[in-house]
């Protein structure tokens, strides 16, 4: 049998490249402010019931619906900024792993939307507040997924 021969820099040598970089501190300021942003308007600004009264600083009060556009496109922004080479999720496996997590995500977001959108919708945390608007948001899962996808060799 045949032995491979390596030169003396081992061809099974993968580069090592920094883990924390200052673009993927970005990627993960942007999607933890996506998610507190989200978490922060529906625990603490909204109304609970209803016709009652908002609660909290009153520029989030009057954007009420938009609040959860502006946490969607932070987080979707934060995930497609973790895309680029120079982030762990932007090279090698960590590629694959976004793509697929992104598109599983927003397929079972589309599916718990359709499962539950007749009797149980209510219920679910802010599934209840988006409504038809939750199909927007799984394709927007995926449409970052295909960010990914860009990027995979």
């Amino acid at each position: 049998m045949a032995k491979l021969k390596l030169s003396k820099k081992s061809d099974l040598d993968l580069p090592k490249e920094p883990i924390f970089t200052p673009r993927f501190g970005v990627a993960l300021l942007l999607i933890a402010l996506g998610i507190g942003w989200i978490a922060y308007y529906y625990v603490g600004v909204r109304p609970n019931e209803v016709g009652g009264d908002f609660t909290g600083p009153k520029p989030v009060q009057k954007l009420e619906g938009w609040n959860y556009l502006i946490g969607f496109i932070l987080l979707f922004l934060g995930l497609a900024v973790a895309a680029h080479p120079k982030t762990p999720l932007g090279r090698g496996r960590g590629v694959v792993i976004g793509m697929l997590g992104c598109f599983v995500i927003g397929l079972i977001w589309i599916c718990v939307f359709y499962v539950f959108a007749n009797d149980h919708l209510d219920k679910i945390w802010v599934f209840n507040d988006l409504g038809q608007k939750n199909l927007l948001v799984g394709i927007g899962f995926m449409a970052v997924g295909f960010t990914f996808a860009t990027k995979w060799e």
